[in-house]
């Protein structure tokens, strides 16, 4: 599961205005998460939750550069004692986890990934113990395994130590093939660093390739976007992510106003239409698959299946509550709470987080459903939620079909092609008011 952030939260209107008000991936988002008073201790936390095929997932907070468009949880330039002292940390909160969990039925992690920041920005020893830490989860090691990389920190030390520990998908951002437009991006790299690493993955062995590219960048045309495509394409990735670029007040491109909702409609659709004549199937408004190809991980169904997630980035996901830690995306504060998170000797409890009411698990699913190109399972939403979604969103759903976005049937509730297009519209206009309030007033603060 690829987790790049590149926007702040979404807090706009429902449907209305902008293709492009927010990427959601998970709902809701942190800025809705409040400090928990009395903060419940993990044991309570998980009992008599699912626990049979859990999710692992190992946040890394540090990056060698912050690009341009980027607003995740992320640091640079920490040095090795800050990395070692963080992977102290990860020790201690996993000992804690597993202590919770102990006891309780039959716990297994059936999917791992590490994400950031770079994991990769780790050392090749430190890569090492970080597999080392995450391999005292049951299950770990006997199924997928993801993680994301750069360009700079590729390299064929760490990349053998990923193959060795069992990963099944390694995902890169390139964003961009060309030099001027990732030096626009802010994201200053050559062509020449960025083909090296591919052929270095490629040598890895890897079972999944995910390449990330960026459409919007200033001065990006459509000619510039298919050659980066052609470009990504020579290595015949097993996935592809298209992401529409973000420009956010919390980043650096966020001084740049302007308004090209049309420029990037446009590369979106050659993007798919050109992804689709070359044989990809089409998974999400960002995710291109080559058929048959395993999803190595991102088949993780995360409207039912439970998450643990280690870091101080990094949240979990239980049916009746997420939590995680304080959030934030300024450097300043970013750095204090990986200070304090370094510093943490007692992880047994839950600090900050949301806890889920049947509104709030009822969106959830239809928003994580409908996002993706199979659609909504009718059925399997009658009997986990006892009725039909249009009894539960009825003005939504009716304004989405009055737009021409969704493809209803017997079975499954789906989004036209339109409708996937505009899927950063739609994910915005399912969120709660109560959940839209609390994000607003996080912004306020």
């Amino acid at each position: 599961m690829t987790v790049i952030n590149v926007t702040s939260p979404p807090t706009g209107p429902r449907t209305g205005g902008s293709p492009y008000q927010g990427y959601v991936y998970a709902y809701p988002h942190k800025t809705a998460y409040r400090p928990l008073d009395p903060a419940p201790a993990l044991r309570d936390v998980w009992a008599g939750e699912p626990l049979g095929a859990l999710f692992l997932y190992l946040h890394i907070p540090f990056c060698e550069m912050r690009c341009g468009f980027c607003n995740l949880f992320t640091r640079t330039g920490a040095p090795e004692e800050l990395t070692g002292a963080y992977l102290d940390a990860l020790d201690r909160q996993a000992a804690a986890v597993l202590d919770a969990l102990d006891g309780l039925d039959g716990a297994s992690f059936a999917t791992a990934a590490f994400g950031g920041g770079t994991p990769t920005y780790l050392t090749a020893p430190e890569l090492e113990r970080l597999c080392d830490i995450a391999g005292r989860f049951p299950g770990f090691g006997t199924g997928p395994l993801g993680v994301e990389t750069s360009p700079a920190t590729a390299t064929a030390d760490r990349l053998a130590v990923l193959a060795e520990r069992g990963t099944t998908r390694i995902s890169i951002g390139v964003q961009s093939f060309l030099d001027d437009e990732a030096r626009a991006a802010v994201r200053p790299q050559k062509r020449t660093e960025v083909e090296a690493a591919l052929d270095r993955i490629r040598a890895a062995g890897f079972p999944t390739l995910n390449i990330d590219l960026i459409y919007g960048i200033d001065g990006q045309t459509p000619e510039t976007w298919k050659h980066s495509l052609d470009a990504a394409l020579a290595w015949r990735p097993e996935e592809l992510y298209l992401y529409p670029l973000y420009v956010r007040p919390l980043t650096g491109l966020g001084r740049r106003a302007r308004d090209w909702d049309d420029q990037r409609l446009t590369l979106y659709r050659l993007g798919r239409d050109h992804l689709l004549a070359e044989g990809y199937e089409q998974v999400s408004m960002r995710m291109f698959r080559l058929p048959g190809a395993s999803a190595n991980g991102t088949e993780y169904c995360c409207q039912t299946d439970g998450m643990v997630g280690l870091g101080c980035g990094a949240r979990s996901y239980t049916t009746r509550l997420h939590y995680s830690f304080e959030y934030a995306v300024g450097a300043s504060q970013v750095r204090s709470i990986i200070d304090d998170y370094v510093r943490e000797t007692d992880f047994g409890t839950a600090r900050v987080g949301f806890t889920m009411n049947a509104d709030d698990r009822r969106r959830r699913h239809l928003l994580q459903s409908l996002l993706q190109a199979d659609g909504l399972d009718l059925a399997a939403y009658r009997a986990r939620f006892g009725d039909d979604p249009s009894a539960h969103f009825p003005d939504e759903l009716r304004t989405f079909g009055e737009r021409g976005w969704l493809e209803p049937s017997a079975d499954t509730l789906r989004l036209t092609p339109e409708g996937l297009a505009h899927s950063d519209a739609i994910g915005p206009a399912l969120f709660s008011e109560h959940v839209r309030s609390l994000m607003a007033s996080y912004e306020a603060r």
